[in-house]
């Protein structure tokens, strides 16, 4: 049986030990409240900020899953979370492998051109200079960082709140580009890796259709019998468009390969 510490275990990392097979992998959640885990996550109580409470921890692993988030978005509460919190652990423990939960927010381009794991990490945000930071920290303990696109489904569900209360904008053109994938396809991203006998040191995870916001606000509106979004005036720049070629030439497959494959069966 081979052990996996799921490090600040939430909703991916339930829907994580979930699908890997409980006839070979034993799943630890840590968090400060483990008794909010359910089956089969085995609880651990404990506080990636305060050393002492890691000090029980097992120090190997087979693998490590960080993926704590923090409680405010905020910078000082960015870098507890992914700097101090995860330096804490690695002081503790050691694994056969690491994998760091990251974000495209790592990228600053803006201009709709596609970006990969070799492209520019020239983040202009707060939270993409710190996930970069705790990718290199990942790094240096030879892991691997995966850089998720923006997460829906069951529980992730703004763009139809945003609908629903008439708050949805968006502009035609130029096109401003988004990218998704469903959480349980990140689920089984990080399933698929955890097995792998070799990896790379950076992966994109995002479905196969990058769209645009007036497309896929458009199209939920009509799946919903709402109005159609409203023009924003004020929109600038045309986003990015993630390639998700390393992760599907490693052998994955998408559930959820596309925005509309994803949403209707969230709406259903």
């Amino acid at each position: 049986m081979k052990r996996l510490l799921i490090a600040g275990c939430g909703d991916l990392g339930v829907r994580l030990a979930r699908r890997l097979k409980s006839s070979e992998w034993i799943c630890h959640g840590l968090r400060r409240r483990p008794d909010q885990l359910p089956k089969p996550v085995q609880p651990i109580g404990a506080d990636l900020l305060s050393p002492a409470s890691l000090a029980a921890l097992p120090t190997a692993w087979d693998a490590i899953i960080y993926q704590a988030t923090p409680g405010k978005r905020a910078p000082d509460a960015y870098r507890r979370t992914y700097l101090e919190g995860l330096r804490n652990l690695l002081r503790r423990v050691r694994a056969r492998q690491l994998i760091f939960v990251s974000s495209t927010a790592v990228y600053g381009q803006d201009d709709g051109e596609w970006v990969d794991e070799s492209s520019a990490t020239n983040a202009k945000t707060f939270a993409g200079e710190i996930l970069l930071q705790a990718e290199a920290l990942a790094q240096a303990h030879g892991g691997m960082a995966v850089r998720f696109s923006g997460i829906y489904g069951p529980g992730r569900d703004y763009l139809i709140r945003s609908l629903r209360a008439g708050q949805a904008r968006c502009r035609a053109q130029p096109p401003q580009w988004t990218n998704r994938i469903h959480a349980d396809d990140c689920a089984a991203v990080l399933e698929h890796l955890v097995q792998q006998p070799a990896t790379q040191a950076v992966y994109c995870a995002s479905d196969n259709h990058p769209a645009p916001r007036c497309e896929v606000l458009n199209w939920l509106a009509e799946q919903l019998g709402l109005p159609a979004p409203q023009p924003d005036a004020e929109a600038s720049g045309q986003g990015k468009r993630v390639s998700n070629a390393r992760l599907t030439s490693s052998g994955f497959h998408f559930q959820y390969p596309d925005y509309q494959t994803g949403y209707r069966t969230l709406l259903s």
